[in-house]
């Protein structure tokens, strides 16, 4: 064991701030109770509203660094390694259902500065990697599939189409086979995360500042997006979305050096403010997440080589990590 994984081991984050969020179209701070530093406060006039976060840590985690919450710990586990870690940087996850036949699939995202950026196919059957396919760069914050069609961020407002027909024969390729994207992106308020459920691509934007919005999508059988004219609010710092028939899950972080948050959030009410919800620490620098087989599947950027070197790096986590759906929506 390296000196640099004993200190990190024995690394336990103390600061302690206020979360502060904005409501879509208005300014509210609400305070994050045991927040860490990441979730820093910004002044407002509004009346604060206090948002709790369970913050109690358990014993020795089954990943790296200190234990991020009880919660946490006791619902999820390891799950399959991210490859490519050495060269690119993961940051969405998303399922594709009936792939091949009968098997199924989980899609990450990754990126390289300078480089054309990937998405990887991981069979969560097997846990082995089963293909790679080069993309036009792009941060790639989100990807999803519906409707034979595979959504990926693009820029910070777009979002691209690609036939999953197509990326099928890419992705069952030798090599690593360059995918073009149909037609040009279509733009949104924002895709810094995105997924879907039910026929709707759902995508917001990432704010560090505050809350932010997200907005509900129609997918029609060409790719083409029709936008349900109503926001969503989303927690600060939202990296990834998961979508139930009854709840919201939103994977938020920023910075490595401090814990995510994860958010349980019972669907209906826009309005964090006024929804049931559920509020939990999670291992640092947490990204997408998505769903599959009754589990949720977390990705994490902490393994990529541009930060699992860095001693300021909380948790460095190089696999997949997933918790039943259940377990999670009990919560909220």
């Amino acid at each position: 064991m390296s000196r640099i994984t004993i200190l990190r081991r024995h690394r336990v984050a103390t600061a302690i701030g206020l979360a502060s969020v904005l409501a879509a179209g208005t300014a509210v701070t609400v305070a994050v109770k045991g927040s860490d530093a990441s979730q820093a406060a910004t002044s407002s006039t509004a009346a604060a509203t206090a948002i709790s976060c369970s913050t109690a840590t358990g014993g020795k985690p089954f990943y790296d660094g200190p234990s991020a919450s009880k919660v946490y710990d006791a619902r999820f586990s390891n799950s399959a390694a991210v490859p490519n870690l050495g060269s690119y940087t993961p940051q969405g996850v998303g399922t594709w259902w009936n792939w091949d036949g009968s098997k199924d699939l989980l899609l990450v995202t990754a990126y390289r500065t300078g480089a054309n950026s990937q998405i990887i196919g991981i069979d969560p059957a097997t846990n082995k990697t089963v293909g790679v396919v080069a993309i036009a760069a792009t941060h790639g914050g989100g990807i999803t599939t519906s409707n034979g069609w595979a959504f990926v961020q693009g820029s910070t407002n777009g979002i691209r189409k690609y036939k999953l027909s197509s990326l099928k024969s890419a992705m069952k390729a030798a090599g690593t086979p360059y995918l073009k994207a149909v037609g040009t992106e279509r733009k949104v308020y924002g895709a810094s995360f995105l997924t879907s459920y039910g026929g709707y691509v759902w995508s917001g934007k990432f704010n560090d500042k505050g809350r932010d919005k997200m907005y509900q999508y129609k997918i029609n059988s060409n790719g083409s997006l029709t936008t349900i004219n109503k926001a969503w609010e989303v927690p600060t710092k939202t990296q990834g979305l998961l979508v139930t028939g009854s709840h919201f899950v939103f994977s938020t972080s920023y910075g490595r050096d401090k814990r995510s948050n994860l958010y349980v959030v019972r669907r209906g009410q826009p309005d964090l403010d006024k929804a049931k919800l559920s509020c939990f620490r999670a291992p640092s620098m947490s990204e997408g997440i998505t769903e599959y087989g009754g589990r949720a599947y977390l990705v994490f950027e902490s393994g990529s080589h541009v930060y699992r070197s860095d001693p300021k790096t909380l948790n460095v986590i190089s696999h997949l990590h997933k918790a039943t759906i259940s377990s999670l929506t009990s919560l909220a």
